[in-house]
């Protein structure tokens, strides 16, 4: 069967900037080579002026494609996406961040994937900026065909959920989004790989997202840790990782998420600066 419309499945919550948003819904209702036929905004409790203002222009600028689905209270993210999904009209449905920006041909690239071999979940890589979205700093590189995915999994999250494509039937038969606070895209990644879903990552950034110090802040710390860690116990416990690989991973992660914000970053720079370096000189961006 051959896809040609999709949804793009997008929460809001009151504490995000307006002027991110704005750049957010340009990126994937102006800036695409191919576009959706349908934005579901799930406004994940009230919201504020400035970010229902920038909603509202946008749905009467796209009447036909905006839907806007509004909760009373927030729910936290994993809660907004499955309510969102139900409300998804087709079968492919793109995952969008409302402080992130998709490239051009994103939508594109990712449809013909799709289109192209029999898969479930279609990723790509990722280029990180702090201020400037045109400063590129980072390079996240996620590896490309389904065994090494697998793989790949078994240490961190193996497709970048923010900005995924995947078919809706396929998420709905494991459960849709579970609740799992930091960590709802990397649960439903595993129980998709656990029911044989079949994933591929594009091997080239599609994406730009941000990656300020408050993004390192929130993923740092004794809460984020615990919960990291009982992720990958839940892991052990169905049986996707063995009991090596949990010690294994909780260990690394006891690095990374204890020490001071200044130190997380560089060693997050350290990883992945040279890559984006070389990139961007090599593809002019």
């Amino acid at each position: 069967m051959k896809y040609e419309c999709f949804s793009v499945l997008m929460s809001v919550y009151y504490k995000e900037k307006a002027e991110y948003l704005k750049r957010s819904l340009k990126s994937i209702l102006e800036d695409q080579v191919v576009k959706p036929n349908e934005v579901v905004i799930v406004k994940d409790g009230p919201l504020g002026d400035p970010l229902e203002k920038i909603i509202k222009l946008y749905k009467s600028e796209y009447p036909d494609i905006i839907k806007v689905i509004a909760l009373k209270e927030n729910v936290g993210l994993g809660e907004a996406l499955k309510i969102g999904l139900k409300h998804c009209s087709n079968e492919i449905v793109a995952r969008m961040d409302s402080d992130d920006i998709s490239l051009p041909s994103r939508f594109e690239k990712q449809l013909k994937i799709i289109n192209k071999k029999e898969v479930d979940v279609v990723g790509n890589w990722v280029l990180g900026f702090e201020n400037d979205e045109n400063n590129i700093k980072y390079l996240k590189k996620f590896p490309e065909n389904h065994k090494d995915i697998c793989s790949f999994a078994k240490k961190r999250s193996p497709t970048p959920h923010a900005s995924s494509m995947f078919k809706k039937s396929s998420v709905l038969e494991v459960g849709g989004y579970i609740h799992f606070l930091n960590f709802e895209d990397y649960y439903l990644w595993v129980r998709l790989l656990m029911k044989d879903k079949i994933f591929y990552n594009i091997q080239e950034p599609l994406f730009k997202m941000r990656m300020d110090d408050e993004m390192f802040t929130r993923r740092g710390g004794w809460n984020y840790y615990i919960r990291e860690v009982k992720l990958h116990y839940t892991f052990y416990q169905i049986g996707f990782i063995n009991f090596y690989e949990f010690i294994r991973n909780a260990s690394i992660r006891t690095i990374v998420r204890l020490v001071p914000n200044k130190l997380r970053k560089w060693i997050y720079s350290n990883f992945l600066r040279d890559k984006a370096d070389e990139f961007v000189l090599n593809n002019k961006l």
